[in-house]
């Protein structure tokens, strides 16, 4: 296993449409170990296989309960069944320094695979539903910024280019 590195935006990856998986192989378990790793020392909540480079259908997803933190990876996810509606904040490991609210379903129907290929099938809600969501736009090349309004997304973008131009000095 490995720590990766998480790219951030603009880097072109991000905007990527993510290939389906379809050999489900010792090069996928360790790619999906790899992800899980790096998630946790960011540290996140999910990461996207396009967000350390590898345009991949792949996310990771933290799984914490009171004696336990781990983590499950869907591969080839779709989602279907949005229920309901929520506005709240969310932050990116691949968009330095923003957090906006954005609108997402409070419920959703998650068809993916795991790392054997076996289908995995069930619903998620509240938190967990926003994550995935969040997760699952990356491998479409959407970012969060893309939901929130162009204004808002236009002030995080000059935000960022006096970032970068900081960090070349």
């Amino acid at each position: 296993m490995a720590i990766r590195t998480i790219l951030t935006y603009p880097h072109p990856v991000l905007r990527q449409k993510a290939a389906p998986v379809i050999e489900f192989d010792d090069k996928l378990k360790e790619l999906v170990a790899d992800m899980g790793e790096t998630m946790f020392a960011a540290p996140g909540v999910g990461l996207a296989a396009n967000q350390i480079g590898v345009p991949l259908q792949v996310v990771v997803i933290e799984q914490s309960t009171a004696e336990n933190t781990s983590f499950m990876a869907l591969i080839n996810p779709v989602l279907s069944n949005g229920e309901g509606s929520v506005v709240d904040d969310e932050g990116c490991l691949s968009v330095r320094e923003c957090q906006a609210k954005v609108k997402r379903f409070r419920k959703i129907h998650v068809t993916a695979q795991d790392v054997e290929g076996r289908p995995i099938e069930f619903d998620a809600e509240d938190r967990f539903a926003r994550i995935i969501q969040h997760e699952v736009d990356h491998l479409l090349g959407t970012l969060f910024i893309d939901r929130i309004s162009p204004l808002k997304r236009s002030l995080y973008k000059k935000k960022l280019k006096k970032i970068l131009e900081q960090d070349e000095e």
